[in-house]
C-alpha cells in the first residue's frame, strides 16, 4: 500500500484535475453530457486520515474545476458536501455500522452502490445549483442521471485500473 502524504494527495489532484479539465470535458456524449472522474479523489480519500485536512483538500479540488470552468463555485460546494457527508453516503449505501471503515472489506455490490450514491449527490448538488428551474425538473433529472451513469463508468474504470478497492 502507498503512504499517502499531502504531496501524494496533491499529485493525485492534480493528475485528476488534468484528465477532467484536457480530457474529458474534451468528451461529449450525445452531444450535452460529459463524464466527471474528479469526485473521484473525494470517494477514494482515506477514511483513517484528518478530516479537516480531507475538507480543505476537497474544497481546493472543486474550486480548481470551477476556476477552469468559469462555474462560480458551483464544484467546490458540491465537491465540499460530499466530502462532508461521506462517512454517512458510505454508512447508507454499505449498510456498515462499524467505526473501521475499509474498501477491501466491501462486496463489489456495496462498493457499486456508494460509488454511484457519491457521484449522483455530486452532481444533483452541482446542476441543481446550476439549471434548476420548476419547468425543467424533468429535464434536469435526466441530465443528472445520464450523467452520473456516464461517470459512474468512468470512475469504475479509474478504479480498476488504480486497483483502488485494494489499496484504499
Amino acid at each position: 500500500m502507498i503512504s499517502r502524504t499531502i504531496f501524494t494527495d496533491l499529485l493525485i489532484m492534480a493528475f485528476l484535475v488534468a484528465l477532467q479539465i484536457f480530457v474529458l470535458n474534451k468528451i461529449t456524449l450525445f452531444g450535452i453530457y460529459i463524464p466527471v472522474i474528479y469526485p473521484a479523489f473525494v470517494m477514494f480519500y482515506p477514511f483513517f486520515r484528518n478530516k479537516f485536512q480531507f475538507l480543505a483538500l476537497s474544497f481546493l479540488l472543486g474550486f480548481i474545476i470551477d476556476t477552469f470552468l468559469h462555474s462560480g463555485g458551483n464544484n467546490a460546494f458540491a465537491t465540499t458536501l460530499i466530502a462532508y457527508f461521506r462517512t454517512l453516503i458510505f454508512r447508507t449505501s454499505t449498510d456498515t455500522s462499524t467505526d473501521f471503515f475499509s474498501f477491501q472489506s466491501l462486496q463489489w455490490s456495496q462498493f457499486l452502490l456508494f460509488l454511484f450514491s457519491s457521484i449522483f449527490l455530486h452532481q444533483l448538488f452541482v446542476q441543481y445549483i446550476e439549471f434548476f428551474k420548476f419547468t425543467r425538473i424533468f429535464e434536469i433529472l435526466l441530465n443528472i442521471s445520464i450523467t452520473s451513469l456516464i461517470s459512474f463508468i468512468f470512475i469504475i474504470i479509474y478504479a480498476l485500473i488504480f486497483k483502488i478497492k485494494q489499496k484504499v
